[in-house]
């Protein structure tokens, strides 16, 4: 993996902790792994970073691989204890409103939104997905990982839905994409912490960019099953509310596709 010439200062400047991995199966599995082993040496918003990850997860237990030196992956570690247990549900839903800023930023022109729980798409594809994990043992201690497509070539793309900085002709400025997610992460968090008015408005910072409310979708449920309707709103847990046949839905997971 190539690292770049001056590493990641500005990351760096916003993380306690960022270890930058030449290569890792996962980056989400190393820092849960290496946070459970060291604590100590793991606080709030501790990094692990790589170019080259060779079996990173998505949701639903879906593999996701890229080329070497194609995609950004990066999970960090956050220390939840403040946060209400009724607001934990907002934590993958936060860091993906702040990457969906981290990469606007860095896309003047394009259309550049959040599929709800935390996909970032670029003109309805996309480029970024998020995981979140509980620790093991630890429900104080979330990992979030995000694997973001930077320098994958159109032909590289695994899906047609997809597209990465480099199909779009654009470079990606990778410390300062970290760093502007980072620093959203940590705030956003942070006001979860607080409550009141501050939780307020980070949640309809989210509402604000997720580009699934009024739409028509399709979501596969855990259980198998398809749940087809209107996305309407996000309620004060995070759940997608939706619309089918005049019957209203909570969905706490699934994956949702936008069919309109």
């Amino acid at each position: 993996m190539s690292i770049p010439e001056n590493g990641y200062p500005r990351a760096a400047a916003v993380s306690p902790r960022l270890h930058i991995a030449p290569s890792v199966d996962s980056t989400n599995k190393k820092l849960l792994t290496d946070a459970f082993d060291d604590p100590e040496g793991h606080p709030h918003l501790s990094v692990v970073l790589t170019r080259d990850q060779r079996a990173g997860r998505g949701r639903l237990d879906r593999t996701w691989v890229t080329p070497p030196d194609s995609a950004l992956a990066v999970s960090v570690l956050l220390r939840v204890e403040a946060v209400p247990t009724s607001a934990r549900g907002w934590i993958p839903l936060v860091a993906g409103a702040a990457m969906t800023s981290a990469v606007r930023d860095q896309l003047e022109g394009r259309e550049v939104g959040l599929k709800w729980p935390n996909d970032v798409l670029v003109g309805g594809l996309k480029i970024c997905g998020i995981l979140a994990e509980v620790m093991p043992g630890d429900p104080h201690t979330v990992v979030v990982g995000a694997g973001v497509n930077t320098r994958m070539t159109a032909a590289e793309l695994p899906v047609p839905t997809a597209t990465s900085f480099a199909a779009l002709a654009r470079t990606a400025d990778e410390d300062r994409l970290l760093a502007d997610y980072l620093t959203g992460l940590r705030d956003a968090v942070a006001a979860l912490a607080v409550g009141g008015t501050v939780a307020d408005a980070a949640m309809q910072a989210v509402r604000e960019v997720c580009t699934t409310l009024g739409s028509d979708v399709s979501v596969s449920l855990p259980d198998g099953s398809t749940l087809i309707g209107t996305a309407q709103r996000i309620d004060d847990e995070g759940r997608l509310v939706v619309e089918a046949a005049g019957v209203t839905h909570v969905v706490s997971a699934g994956d949702v596709v936008h069919v309109r």
